[in-house]
């Protein structure tokens, strides 16, 4: 990857040599294909898009999009897997930056996003508490209908499915034990299961779960936060 950039780095137009090599065959053979099956095993759920967690990964993008740092291309830092409709469709050139320059988008890969987003978990939606937070929720359109309503199914049945990993640990259920941990973790939109254990030892938990106690008493069950946090 080192050569492609610095061939970016001599012509004399570098982001239209950038798109070209990109696009290369040989470059789809060699360098796209190692980058999909590492981001896939660093992606949410089973492959899911790093910015909405709910989408199959499709796609490599460049986190600093290629019209502003070409000679970022082949930078192994700059890559996520996100959906066609993240990356092509809401997205797209958009890097928001603040006053200093720095970027204003959340990197899924290397920050956490709690500190930027609070995930309202009976409602499904995105509150900025930063900046960044903001800049994010509004360039993938966190908060848009679809995903709103797959978190709140998915803070429903991560219950059950807590349940059952922890009937199959009483009975000593090693198969349903794996069975349960899969199931929960590898789920669609996974940051609700992130931000439910997240919110169960934060203060104010009695208040995030008022709406049903047992929640809480599960996600604070020390065998449960053992087996499934491990």
């Amino acid at each position: 990857m080192t050569v492609y950039t610095q061939e970016i780095g001599k012509a004399g137009k570098p982001v239209d040599r950038a798109r070209s090599l990109w696009k290369h065959t040989t470059a789809r053979r060699h360098v796209h294909t190692v980058l999909s099956e590492t981001l896939a095993g660093m992606a949410p759920g089973i492959e899911r898009c790093m910015y909405c967690g709910d989408n199959q990964g499709t796609d490599i993008d460049h986190f600093e999009p290629l019209s502003r740092a070409p000679l970022r291309t082949f930078d192994w830092s700059n890559h996520l897997l996100a959906c066609s409709l993240c990356n092509s469709h809401q997205k797209r050139e958009a890097f928001p930056v603040d006053a200093g320059g720095r970027p204003l988008l959340i990197d899924p890969s290397s920050e956490d996003p709690a500190r930027h987003l609070h995930l309202v978990l009976a409602a499904g939606e995105y509150l900025p508490l930063t900046p960044k937070g903001e800049a994010t929720c509004e360039v993938f359109g966190l908060n848009r209908g679809v995903l709103v309503r797959g978190r709140r199914k998915v803070y429903r049945i991560t219950r059950l499915c807590i349940e059952e990993w922890l009937r199959a640990h009483e009975k000593g259920d090693d198969e349903g034990v794996l069975e349960w941990t899969s199931t929960v973790w590898e789920q669609p939109t996974a940051d609700v299961v992130y931000a439910m254990f997240h919110q169960a030892m934060a203060p104010g938990a009695e208040d995030v779960f008022a709406d049903d106690p047992g929640v809480l008493q599960l996600l604070t069950d020390e065998r449960v936060r053992a087996g499934l946090l491990s």
